[in-house]
């Protein structure tokens, strides 16, 4: 989200006019500049980018199929435009893009993809359809659209907890989180927090709890697997997403507001630490590999590289303007922008590769 005084609104509705199917230019290489600072380990990354299309929201990856899900979805409602688009993680070519269905006959309002989450078991990709609010289901085989689970008011992340096959989905306007079934796609539960922002949302495979980083309170919401009873834990300033440690013993928040990553401490419910980031941390990421953070900064148009457990940030790397989201797959990062760069005006995916 920007920095806004209202980011939901921003958040659903981001985003240039895009020329569809539009050719992938050759993609740069670049060498990540490390920041000096104290006790930082200095690493190196590279970068290679390359521009995909306009409005480009959230990416995710599939490791049965080796592609990356990316959405985008361009301007204010009416969205007369919008895809996923599947993407050669190596050469960041698009391979194939799904228009959604079309909601509204006399405008031609498409049920807009935002948020983006893969089903490896059952070969789907979960979208969030946050106009419509709702989270819309996609074959990973054929691109066809399968579903549309409707009652998300303002839907965002997905997350997929496969162990107990169940999808979750924080409801924005109504304070809801919510989780849908892999198999049937019915709502299979539902916790309300009165006066929160559910935004960024995370489930530790190990214990089926859920936290989801509340956008209104500045804290996480942690739901326990089996209890309606939520326990509330603090955050940096602006929380928006959430990211778990392997071992689920640690979450770290992406504070909006502050632009830092906040390091929370699951078993004793303490913030041990918040480490800035940039302005406008958007997103967070873990590489399973190294335990390093990765944090999407808008506002900054920058991806940082944090060491929680030293508490210091190890490398800065440019992603482009308003770069809005990333991953891991791997021990490889990959994050888009909305850079609108270019003659076309086109936004870009960027793959992050530590130099070892």
């Amino acid at each position: 989200m920007s920095g806004t005084r209202n980011p939901i609104a921003r958040r659903a509705v981001l985003g240039a006019a895009l020329a569809t199917g539009g050719a992938l230019a050759t993609a740069a290489t670049a060498s990540a500049a490390t920041p000096k600072r104290p006790h930082a380990k200095e690493l190196s990354y590279t970068v290679k980018s390359a521009p995909l299309a306009q409005g480009l929201y959230q990416v995710a990856h599939s490791a049965r199929n080796d592609v990356l899900w990316v959405t985008r979805s361009v301007g204010y409602p009416p969205v007369t435009q919008s895809q996923l688009l599947k993407v050669d993680p190596r050469s960041l070519e698009v391979l194939a893009a799904y228009t959604p269905p079309v909601v509204d006959e006399n405008t031609g309002e498409l049920e807009a993809v935002y948020g983006v989450a893969v089903d490896d078991v059952r070969n789907t990709v979960w979208v969030s359809a946050t106009l419509a609010n709702s989270l819309a289901v996609y074959s990973q085989r054929t691109g066809r659209h399968l579903a549309v689970l409707p009652g998300v008011q303002h839907s965002r992340d997905v997350a997929i907890d496969q162990v107990r096959g169940l999808a979750w989905c924080g409801a924005l306007l109504d304070g809801s989180i919510v989780a849908f079934d892999l198999n049937t796609y019915e709502e299979r539960r539902r916790v309300t927090v009165e006066g929160a922002w559910p935004a960024g949302v995370a489930v530790d495979p190990f214990t089926g709890n859920v936290y989801a980083a509340d956008l209104a309170k500045s804290r996480l919401i942690e739901v326990a697997h089996g209890s309606d009873q939520p326990r509330m834990l603090p955050a940096g300033e602006g929380s928006v997403d959430v990211v778990l440690s392997v071992d689920g013993r640690t979450a770290y928040t992406a504070n909006q507001t502050a632009g830092s990553v906040s390091v929370v401490d699951l078993v004793t419910g303490e913030m041990k630490n918040e480490i800035k980031t940039g302005a406008g941390t958007l997103a967070v990421a873990v590489d399973a590999c190294t335990g390093h953070v990765f944090a999407a900064n808008k506002d900054a148009g920058t991806t940082t590289v944090v060491d929680p457990r030293r508490g210091t940030l190890v490398a800065e790397i440019a992603t482009g303007a308003n770069t809005d989201h990333v991953i891991l797959a791997h021990g490889t990062a990959y994050a888009v922008d909305k850079a609108a760069a270019g003659p076309e005006a086109v936004d870009s995916i960027h793959r992050i590769t530590a130099v070892r």
